[in-house]
């Protein structure tokens, strides 16, 4: 027997192993320890990860731990990515929020800070969030709400090291890009009022070059100064020429120049600063520290007659005249009511409306007319009312020296043109033949003195005759 033997049938199974090789083993870097990364680290990777090419101004790593957990690294920018004008971008996508290392995503930094303070850049990893978070969860979420409130400390404290620095042109070029975020910061987070007052910064009466913050201001106070003393205008130029300045400055007592637009509902809100109250000079009731009750109740009796003339001929454009304790060289002044609206608040209003202020009217509150007795034109006006409060001359004054103070304390005159032939009047009268031939002279004479007809207006012999037998008849004498 043949036996055949059959070859058995087999199949190659190819067997793949997979050899992994660790490339990279550096951790996050929010996950390292801080004293282990070099200011040279961080600024790296601020650049790589928001795509900026400036160092920023500041970084803060922390790790927060108890009832939430989370590290974060945060920036100050060098510069506002969205313009010093657009404050309120509410896609700033400046933080990036990671859970458990795994970016979620960069569109809750809204959440996680409030809209001042959305310059800040830098990343979020928490722990105690879940991996599908939504902004509706952080909305909601009790844990949120603490990691904010330690992130905005966090920005803070990050803020006041560099108003601390020793060179004074690190904050002012922060406050140059960001000052606008933390003026909103005062109307908008009152909790955070301690914070954000140290940080803030202004031009005054005796800083017109350079900003000051609140701090250096109370330091310079005079010994009896009780108030912070602030005048808000468009410019630092304008503010230094106001007339409502001459008294305090006098007694060198410094003011805050409010030149923003939003300072002055910033300062409102603040209302004091280590106990001292802020008071705006363009208010009735300024007080000085000055009370000299006996001095006060002599110029009442001498002027009180001239106030309440000068009060019946304007009318109800002023609520009441008044003599005033902080002019020195200025005849006059109009100043706000308390609670009314000051002459720069009621600009901006007035720009807010598109000039249509009538629906606003209630809110101007009723201004007071001061006035100067020590000033020769009040002097005059106070003769003119004791002995002819009629004239017409007179009454034309206080009408011209109402609109001049309009203009001097900031107001717009209702008539602009109206007040142009009111000053070309006065000119006129002032100036009348100051300079030109002495022909302007015989119009008052032209009663009683024939001669000065007939002689031609560009001669002048007739008058040396006048004069000559005068000066004969006193020699022989």
């Amino acid at each position: 027997d043949i036996y055949v033997q059959k070859k058995k049938k087999t199949k190659t199974v190819v067997e793949r192993y997979w050899d992994w090789e660790l490339t990279n083993e550096t951790q996050p870097i929010w996950l390292r320890n801080p004293k282990e990364v070099s200011t040279e680290l961080y600024n790296e990777f601020y650049k790589n990860t928001f795509n900026e090419y400036l160092e920023p101004l500041a970084s803060s790593h922390f790790t927060t731990e108890g009832e939430v957990e989370f590290r974060s690294i945060l920036y100050v920018p060098a510069v506002s990515s969205s313009g010093k004008d657009d404050m309120v971008n509410p896609k700033t996508k400046n933080i990036r929020l990671y859970v458990k290392r795994v970016f979620i995503s960069d569109d809750f930094d809204g959440e996680l800070f409030p809209r001042y303070l959305s310059f800040i850049k830098g990343v979020v990893d928490s722990n105690d969030l879940p991996l599908n978070v939504s902004r509706e969860i952080l909305q909601e979420s009790r844990i949120v709400r603490i990691m904010r409130k330690r992130l905005v400390r966090k920005a803070f404290d990050m803020i006041l090291g560099i108003s601390m620095s020793d060179n004074r042109e690190d904050y002012e070029k922060f406050w140059d890009n960001y000052g606008k975020y933390l003026k909103l910061g005062c109307i908008e987070d009152r909790e955070n009022h301690k914070r954000i007052a140290p940080l803030l910064r202004f031009f005054s009466s005796q800083s017109e070059d350079y900003i000051i913050g609140l701090d250096e201001y109370v330091e310079n106070m005079k010994p009896d100064q009780k108030d912070i003393y602030y005048i808000a205008s468009d410019s630092v130029t304008s503010a230094k020429n106001t007339p409502f300045l001459e008294r305090l400055m006098e007694k060198d007592l410094e003011v805050l120049f409010l030149v923003d637009p939003i300072d002055e509902v910033a300062i409102q809100n603040l209302k004091s600063y280590k106990e001292k109250n802020f008071v705006d000079i363009s208010k009735e009731d300024l007080d000085l520290g000055e009370k000299d009750e006996e001095k006060e109740k002599a110029m009442k009796q001498e002027f009180g007659q001239t106030c309440d003339w000068i009060k019946k001929r304007l009318g109800d454009k002023v609520a009441s005249v008044q003599i005033s304790n902080r002019l020195s060289t200025s005849p006059c002044v109009l100043v706000s009511g308390k609670f009314g609206w000051s002459a720069n608040m009621e600009r901006l209003m007035k720009s807010q409306t598109m000039g249509d202020t009538s629906s606003l009217e209630f809110m101007r509150g009723r201004r007071v007319f001061e006035i100067n007795p020590e000033h020769p034109i009040i002097r005059n006006l106070n003769a003119a009312c004791s002995g002819n409060p009629d004239d017409e001359d007179a009454l034309r004054a206080i009408d011209l020296l109402y609109d001049t103070a309009l203009v001097s304390s900031g107001f717009t005159p209702e008539n602009p043109a109206q007040l142009g032939s009111k000053i070309y009047e006065m000119m006129n009268m002032a100036i009348s033949g100051k300079w030109s031939a002495p022909a302007a002279e015989y119009v008052p004479q032209q009663d009683h003195q024939q001669p000065a007809f007939s002689q031609p207006q560009n001669q002048e012999p007739m008058e040396a005759e006048i004069v000559e037998p005068v000066e004969a008849g006193n020699h022989k004498q």
